[in-house]
């Protein structure tokens, strides 16, 4: 059960990626339902893939009345991100990372990144990603991560509040789907499998 404050979530202001002009996270959410996507960084090749692997939705997403719009803690990056194309939706930067605290977003420290970023998921996404021409870069904030919020139209409710425990953690698509009531066309990336040694799709 989520213990999400929308009303106090919702004043948090996050800056357009579009136009630079700052709006209220409930602002998104007053006309429409959103998944919002917590990107741990915009030049992190797992986010990246992850982006990617959310915004076959979109077509579904749109279709429903259901916006996808991705947000990052930091600029850096950003550029980037955008000309890859890796994201199907509006864009929004969280400078304060005010939503990344108050949705409980976890922040890693020096001991503990190492062994999050190294773990088996991390690698699986990771020879994906390759495998699909996705890569990243070590640029930015390292230890911040991410999740998912879904908000009901008109902020009525949350319908899915996930968070990160590794970096390689992610919201299947069924998931989604299935949190906002809808049926998708598309088929989810087979994530490869792994062994200490070797990753194969």
């Amino acid at each position: 059960m989520s213990t999400v404050n929308l009303s106090k979530l919702g004043s948090n202001l996050l800056k357009s990626a579009a136009s630079g002009e700052n709006v209220e996270l409930g602002s998104l959410w007053r006309d429409q339902t959103v998944v919002l996507f917590f990107l741990r960084r915009f030049g992190c090749q797992i986010c990246r893939w992850m982006a990617a692997e959310v915004s076959k939705l979109e077509t579904d997403l749109k279709a429903n009345g259901v916006a996808l719009i991705g947000v990052g803690p930091e600029e850096m990056g950003l550029k980037e991100f955008k000309e890859g194309g890796f994201l199907k939706g509006d864009i929004y930067i969280d400078e304060k990372k005010q939503c990344y605290k108050d949705l409980g977003f976890k922040r890693y420290n020096a001991i503990n990144v190492v062994p999050a970023a190294l773990g088996k998921k991390v690698r699986e996404i990771s020879s994906k990603a390759s495998a699909e021409g996705i890569q990243g870069n070590f640029s930015g904030d390292l230890l911040q991560s991410g999740g998912m919020l879904i908000v009901a139209k008109g902020g009525e409710k949350v319908l899915l509040h996930f968070i990160q425990d590794t970096p390689g953690d992610h919201v299947p698509l069924e998931d989604i789907t299935k949190a906002l009531g809808i049926s998708a066309s598309v088929q989810a990336g087979v994530r490869p499998q792994c062994n200490d040694d070797v990753c194969t799709r």
